[in-house]
């Protein structure tokens, strides 16, 4: 039997999880938990396989989960599931040492199939995503234009930005117009959205 932990903050499509992989005669749900906090304690209590971790939990992220699960339990292969198939997930995921990457829209039989695939020591990614993830783009922005944006991204106002990087609160707001430029942005948070899909950030 393959031993499985499922992390999924929203109840119906956990319980429907659990339910479906029931079905599977080689695949038993340890453990099924909610929130980030959670995946932790629940993988030391269950010890199992495969962990599959939603990669937007509440409270910890699925991917910061990944890198934990593996210092502390190497031998439990996670699958990372999410909602969103942009290409710097997918290489977050395995930089992270996720061993699988896949879409909740995919079929049910499919998840089955990748944790039977991950669990034996396989890596699943859905072929459309890898290619995606392979055509990595440049960022047109140097490294102190990333390290203004990445700033602003956590939160920082300009001046704090100024006074952290000792830098003119003119300067600051310079590399935020060029930055909005050159990533062809309507306006600053658009330009966080747009290097935090590419991976940049």
């Amino acid at each position: 039997m393959i031993r499985v932990l499922l992390a999924e903050d929203m109840h119906l499509v956990r319980g429907a999880l659990v339910a479906l992989l029931g079905l599977e005669p080689d695949i038993d749900v340890v453990a099924d938990v909610g929130s980030g906090e959670e995946v932790v304690p629940a993988a030391l209590a269950s010890v199992p396989d495969v962990a599959v971790l939603d990669i937007e939990l509440p409270g910890v992220d699925g991917l910061s989960l990944a890198t934990e699960l593996h210092r502390l339990l190497p031998e439990c292969r996670v699958l990372v599931v999410t909602s969103f198939g942009r290409p710097a997930n997918v290489r977050r995921a395995f930089a992270a040492r996720a061993s699988g990457f896949m879409l909740k829209d995919a079929p049910p039989h499919q998840l089955a199939d990748a944790i039977r695939k991950v669990a034996a020591g396989e890596r699943v990614i859905d072929p459309q995503l890898a290619a995606a993830a392979l055509e990595v783009v440049e960022s047109p922005l140097n490294e102190r234009e990333l390290d203004v944006l990445r700033r602003f991204a956590e939160g920082a106002d300009i001046e704090q930005i100024a006074r952290e990087r000792f830098l003119s609160v003119g300067t600051v707001r310079n590399y935020l117009t060029a930055i909005v430029t050159k990533l062809h942005a309507r306006n600053r948070l658009h330009a966080v959205r747009i290097a935090t899909d590419a991976g940049w950030l």
